[in-house]
């Protein structure tokens, strides 16, 4: 036996008892629901009420154009902050400084910001470009750009790690033929970066699409912001319904597989060769 292969234990035992266990523990109790009517009772009253089912869609609408935006805005970003330059590491700094801030500071910094109080409105109505504040927290574009604002630094980082390992000397091969600063990057960058941009999506999507915290502090958790997990923890924690909300959970795990497979689907068919990797 490889003793190399011991190395791996941790992870494993950690895998096992923080993922597989609690996983197959939920699994197991959404198919025992509380009030009887058979194991696929849970999933039925949740598909069968349009306010729960709704929720899917109302958390996808949040989640998809979240991660979309993280990915779409770190590729330049990124791109730019890839070569040593004066002033790099304070940049990348304060790209990433976000994450020390967490949800809940991310909330109410918005909600200073952009509350019908909050600065922006203030001097919006100050300069006279509006009489009435603009509705800007306690919907969806509120929860939108906590997410946005949370998800970048990572998508940012992830795309920064994927554009700095590839060689550099094939885009300089490209140059020497003539191509331009934007065929480069259509032609030689872009298809070597998809399949981390692809990865990238993927990680962005998962964390937005399990949004809570944003939904309920600058959002409308009753009503457009109403998204799965608010529900999920509504059935286990306030009901006291724990079958309910293993099975709602169970859902939120099959719409992000789902989501998930069909990305490195898509990734796997746009290119095929190799990354082009410094190592």
């Amino acid at each position: 036996m490889d003793r190399t292969l011991l190395l791996a234990a941790p992870g494993v035992a950690f895998l096992l008892l923080l993922f597989c266990y609690p996983f197959g523990y939920g699994l197991g109790l959404s198919f025992q629901p509380k009030d009887g009517g058979g194991a696929l009772a849970n999933y039925r009253r949740f598909f069968d009420d349009p306010y729960l089912r709704e929720t899917i869609w109302i958390t996808l609408k949040l989640a998809v154009p979240a991660a979309l935006v993280n990915c779409l805005a770190a590729v330049p970003v990124a791109f730019r902050t890839r070569g040593p330059f004066r002033g790099r590491r304070l940049i990348t700094t304060l790209l990433v400084m976000p994450i020390t801030l967490g949800t809940v500071l991310t909330a109410q910094g918005l909600l200073g910001y952009l509350g019908p109080n909050g600065w922006l409105n203030k001097a919006l109505r100050g300069i006279g470009l509006i009489d009435q504040p603009l509705e800007l927290v306690h919907n969806y574009w509120g929860v939108l750009a906590s997410l946005i604002i949370t998800g970048f630094p990572f998508a940012y980082l992830l795309t920064l790690s994927y554009l700095t390992g590839i060689d550099p000397s094939l885009e300089q091969a490209a140059a020497t033929l003539g191509a331009r600063r934007a065929q480069r990057f259509r032609y030689v960058l872009l298809p070597l970066l998809a399949p981390g941009l692809a990865i990238t999506f993927c990680l962005s999507f998962v964390l937005a699409f399990a949004v809570f915290p944003s939904a309920q502090l600058v959002g409308d958790p009753r009503g457009e912001t109403h998204v799965i997990s608010i529900e999920a923890y509504q059935a286990a924690f306030q009901k006291f319904d724990y079958a309910l909300g293993s099975a709602i959970a169970m859902v939120m795990a099959a719409v992000m597989l789902a989501v998930v497979l069909l990305v490195l689907g898509w990734r796997s068919l746009l290119y095929r060769g190799a990354t082009g990797g410094k190592g």
